[in-house]
């Protein structure tokens, strides 16, 4: 790709820069020219500058943000599906023998207690195959004996995705970098795609699989919205502007909706169910303002392994960075954070089905322009709990920089309260330019109470809200705004989560409280005045608030009237350094019920570009929140951990669920460069009283999750939170970082440790140490032990000389299950693991191979400081092979597990003998005992067996096949040395 640099005429510039480029899929490739900086940057010379973006593997319209200095831009590229030559892989295993003894199988299955060993002819395949058919392209994938994500573990993830506890090893020496591209919860991937010859348009595909629902999460959706992680079948397809989705999830399991109040740490942050289905989860950490829950202003959604690590059997979520409790916005606004997350849990009877379709027709697909019409429908079949939602939506376009959404949802669904609960919703929103140097924007949304939708964005039922907004623009240095807002809330607000049953029993949605109904009309009018550098804004708000229910002096349609003045001024000290001052103060007799007045300070120093140190310190007097105060300092921006580092872009939502404004982001990686390679993390947050107010929506109070859409009963504690974190990673021989959290409060404490380091001792030694440390973040969640790890790392790889590869490993565990719900609190309950391994694998010469294998685990338990349990689980593993010739090998092998009072024992001989390259021919014999004294006894078996294996290449009409490519015409083998002297006598000679 190409870029100019223009002026305001479209001429292009003749001056040098830097421009930063941000992609929202793919990769750019080549040297980044300041890799401590966020994004990708590359120089423009004399106004132009190019860049190389590799494609993903998905076809895909992606967006590029391009920065330089103050200017901004985007563009649109659309990645096709590339039509790949055919390419088939896999294998087909036939064994004729004894039941249940089948060394090779999973071990789950080696010597049941059933002591079923009849002779049995078991055949499995495994098999992926991908190439072009016409203008599709087709991929596939089957396994016959497990689930295509099963890993080793017996785990069954959706899509398969690797966590950063996974990767323990880093021994490549390469950039090389693993993809799941078939994942699929059961044996069977299929998908047929093509990319339609319609610019700007999504891929037509049929597919069986694992998906995504981002064609049911579009711009102009936030009621009718559904983000989730699914398993079955699911189309697109598109008839000229007339697109269509639709798709079937089986076997989904129970859902729930969870929101937590950060408390400035990493975490642990439990959630309120345990055995979540693995994959199934979203994460978003989404901002809205403090005094006005219930619309969300900010939202970013969070990968799993760049953004934080998740431990699905206990219900636990750590960071990858501390989550500050609040923000201040561009306009000074005290913005409290939640995490919000969605995820399917293993209840019992919870199995159901989806259906759910989506038609959308587009007007347009022009960049900053996009224009349709859609309808949407979702339907979860849960046995006695059924949940029914269907909508309308539409976005319109109003010109290049304004444009219409509207959107009507009805949901319907069983509800744990009662049987039957329905409720709509609408909005209707637009913005744009009146005209030149005038922009407007006008607004309505209103849910009805018995409205439901857990995978979208937040928002509060009950609740009708509507208003207008005009920014106009009288001279250079002056603006004016003009704002009315008018909010009823009519809906219930939830009871407190207090009893041991309420926590670790939940529900799916909140338990009602207390009946809401009030209004609040707000109206504002301002002044942006600049003064050279210097920037003043002044504005007047006016509040009229109305509670219709009787208060405690038995007083009714208790009504006040209260004026407030916000001034805030701006002052660049630098050219990087920024002086910012606010004060909100009461002009009125009355004093408004929820926004008190306010005085802050505070200092923006711009580190680097896209990377900020905040430093803010804001009282609060008169009014609910009276001598309260926030101290905070942060790095806020968009940083990447290094030049190898993929940058995952994504959109961040202002407003809602994909709504108003969308911006490129790279995650919350926040660093600040104080040395090349070494990176600097700090954050500070100190907050003297508790935020636990009284709202319109209800009163807010402390809770260690809201469960369902009632994430806006949440209030912010006091206490402080602070951490540092080093980073460095200028050398590729070594690379490590460390970060140190800690969190005081009144409920209890929390310390953060993490710390990571891998490098080369030697050319042959690679070393790996990690360790991670925390207790529980979540609100009056106390009592807990640490949680603790350590893993220790050795790799021996020659690569001149591969004959000998060793991994050697030590983990060290402390309190890996601990959950609120089981343990005793204050008596010394925990338990503490030690695990050695170490395996090696030698081939002195090619027909001898060696690989043995050992480890070790002993756990000790505590219950109650007095009650001392132990165990010790040993594995001896050994395999040797020896190749008589290029036709036919010996293979032995034998292998031990012991623990306790039960033993295990296991080994196979066998001979192959290959027909051909890819059919080999196979006997042997197995032989297997158990003795296990405390439960079923001691049982054996064994005996001889055959086996077929057969490699696959080809199908049906070579498909499957590479397809050797023609001989090209080759170059003369004369040197250049030898052209040069011939080119120096004169001499000229055509050459074939």
């Amino acid at each position: 790709m190409k870029g100019e640099l223009r002026d305001e005429n479209g001429n292009r510039s003749n001056r040098d820069g830097v421009v930063t480029l941000i992609p929202t899929a793919g990769e750019f490739v080549g040297k980044d020219f300041k890799p401590d900086e966020p994004g990708f940057q590359v120089q423009a010379n004399k106004g132009e500058f190019s860049a190389t973006l590799k494609s993903s593997l998905n076809a895909q319209t992606i967006r590029i943000r391009a920065i330089a200095n103050d200017l901004e831009a985007y563009t649109q590229l659309q990645f096709e599906t590339a039509l790949r030559p055919s390419l088939l892989t896999g294998v087909v295993d036939i064994r004729l023998g004894a039941r249940g003894t089948d060394y090779y199988s999973s071990f789950r299955d080696f010597l049941p207690p059933s002591k079923d060993n009849s002779t049995q002819l078991n055949v499995r395949s495994s098999v992926f195959a991908t190439g072009a058919i016409g203008e599709w392209l087709f991929t596939g994938a089957y396994n016959s004996f497990r689930n295509l994500n099963e890993d080793c573990n017996c785990d069954n993830r959706v899509f398969r995705s690797f966590q950063f506890n996974d990767q323990n090893y880093p021994v490549y020496g390469d950039s090389s970098k693993t993809e799941v591209i078939t994942p699929s919860t059961d044996s069977v991937y299929a998908r047929l795609e093509r990319s339609p010859k319609i610019p700007g348009a999504d891929p037509d595909y049929f597919m069986w699989g694992d998906y995504t629902t981002q064609e049911f999460a579009r711009s102009s959706q936030q009621f009718t919205s559904v983000t989730r992680q699914l398993h079955g079948f699911k189309a697109n397809y598109s008839l000229g502007n007339l697109q269509f989705t639709g798709l079937y999830a089986n076997n989904v399991e129970a859902f729930q909706r969870d929101t937590i109040a950060p408390d400035g740490t990493s975490g642990y942050y439990f959630l309120s169910r345990r055995l979540l289905v693995p994959g199934s989860e979203n994460i978003a950490i989404e901002s809205e303002e403090l005094n006005r829950p219930g619309t969300v202003l900010e939202r970013k959604q969070l990968n799993r392994g760049s953004d934080y690590e998740i431990d699905y059997d206990r219900g636990t979520i750590l960071f990858r960075e501390p989550i500050q409790r609040t923000d201040l916005d561009e306009n000074g606004q005290v913005l409290v954070r939640r995490i919000v997350v969605t995820y399917q849990y293993k209840g019992s009877g919870s199995d159901s089905n989806i259906y759910a379709g989506r038609l959308q027709y587009n007007f347009d697909r022009t960049l900053n322009q996009e224009s349709w019409i859609g309808t949407t429908y979702f339907q979860q079949d849960q046995g006695m709990r059924d949940f029914e939602l269907y909508g309308a939506d539409a976005q319109i376009a109003l010109g290049s920089r304004g444009k219409l959404i509207a959107e009507y949802a009805r949901s319907t669904n069983s509800s744990d309260i009662s049987t039957k609960v329905s409720g709509s919703a609408y909005r209707i929103e637009a913005e744009g330019d009146i005209f030149p140097g005038l922009r407007g924007r006008t607004y309505y949304r209103s849910t009805d109470a018995g409205f439901a939708n857990d995978a979208t964005t937040s928002f509060v039922p009950g609740q009708t809200r509507y208003g207008a907004q005009l920014t106009g623009k009288i001279s250079p240095t002056t603006n004016l705004r003009f704002q009315y807002d008018h909010e009823d809330n009519f809906g219930t607000a939830p009871q407190p989560l207090d009893t041991f049953e309420e926590l670790f029993a939940p529900r799916t949605e909140a338990v009602p409280g207390s009946k809401v109904d009030n209004s609040l009309t707000t109206i504002s009018a301002g002044i942006q005045q600049r003064f050279g550098k210097a920037t003043l804004d002044v504005d007047w708000i006016h509040r009229d608030r109305e509670d219709r229910l009787c208060v405690e002096t038995l007083q009714c349609n208790v009504s006040t009237n209260s004026d407030q003045l916000r001034s805030q001024l701006q002052i660049p000290i630098t050219k990087t350094l920024t002086f910012q001052a606010l004060n909100e103060l009461t002009l009125s007799s009355e004093t408004d019920a929820v926004y008190p007045d306010r005085t802050g300070f505070g200092l923006n120093w711009a580190v680097l570009p896209g990377v900020n140190v905040n430093l803010a310190q804001q009282f609060f007097t008169r009014g609910q929140y009276d001598n309260n105060s926030i101290t905070s300092l942060s790095v806020n921006g968009q940083h990447k951990l290094g030049t190898d580092t993929t940058i995952s872009g994504r959109y961040t939502i202002f407003g809602g669920a994909n709504e108003l404004t969308t911006q490129g982001a790279i995650g919350l990686n926040n660093r600040w460069t104080i040395a090349p390679g070494l990176k600097l993390n700090l954050a500070y947050e100190h907050i003297f009283g508790n935020f636990f107010g009284r709202t319109a929506t209800g009163q807010q109070f402390p809770q260690p999750f809201a469960v369902g859409q009632s994430g806006y009963s949440l209030g912010v504690g006091s206490g402080d939170s602070y951490s540092i974190g080093l980073e460095y990673t200028d050398n590729p021989k070594f690379q490590a970082s460390a970060r140190f959290e800690y969190r005081s409060s009144s409920s209890g404490s929390n310390a953060v440790i993490t710390a990571g380091a891998t490098g080369k001792i030697s050319p042959e030694l690679t070393a790996l140490v990690r360790y991670q440390q925390a207790n529980s973040s979540n609100q009056k969640l106390t009592g807990l032990g640490d949680t603790a790890s350590l893993k220790v790392g050795l790799a021996y790889r020659d690569s001149k000389n591969d004959k000998f590869n060793a991994l050697l490993r030590y983990e060290y565990r402390k309190n890996p299950a601990v959950i609120p719900d089981t343990v005793l609190l204050g008596s010394g309950t925990g338990s503490e693991d030690h695990t050695f391994a170490v395996e090696a694998i030698y081939a002195p010469n090619w027909q001898w191979e060696f690989y043995g294998k050992y480890a070790l685990r002993n756990s000790t338990s505590y219950l109650a400081e007095d009650l001392v349990g132990t165990s010790t689980v040993n594995l001896a593993q050994l395999r040797s092979t020896y190749r008589l010739g290029y036709s036919m090998d010996l293979v032995g092998e034998a292998r031990l597990i012991s623990q306790s009072d039960y033993t295990e024992t296991g080994f196979v001989v066998e001979a192959g003998y290959y027909l051909t390259p890819n059919l080999r021919l196979s006997a042997g014999y197995s032989f297997g005992k158990v003795d296990d004294r405390d439960f079923s006894g001691t049982r054996s078996a064994g005996g001889l067996y055959l086996g077929l294996t057969m490699k696959l290449n080809e199908l049906f009409d070579g498909f499957g096949l590479q397809k050797i490519p023609p001989r090209q015409q080759q170059e003369s083998t004369k040197t250049l040395v030898e052209k040069l002297k011939k080119a120096t006598t004169g001499v000229q000679k055509t050459e074939i």
